[in-house]
């Protein structure tokens, strides 16, 4: 991918954000809680995994 077009998609999805905060708090809230907790899901799921390994 040239890199003329990389910068371009990353300010896009930069302003995108940006938008999307200013204009629609809520939503970037619940994106923010969403992917927080999918993250700790993944956490828990590998804490379980290494535990279960150990037993």
């Amino acid at each position: 991918m040239p890199v003329l077009l990389k910068k371009l998609l990353f300010w896009g999805f930069i302003a995108f954000l940006i938008y999307f905060m200013a204009f629609r708090p809520e939503g970037a809230a619940e994106m923010v809680r969403a992917i927080g907790a999918v993250l700790m899901a993944l956490a828990q799921g590998l804490g379980d995994f290494l535990t279960s390994l150990m037993a």
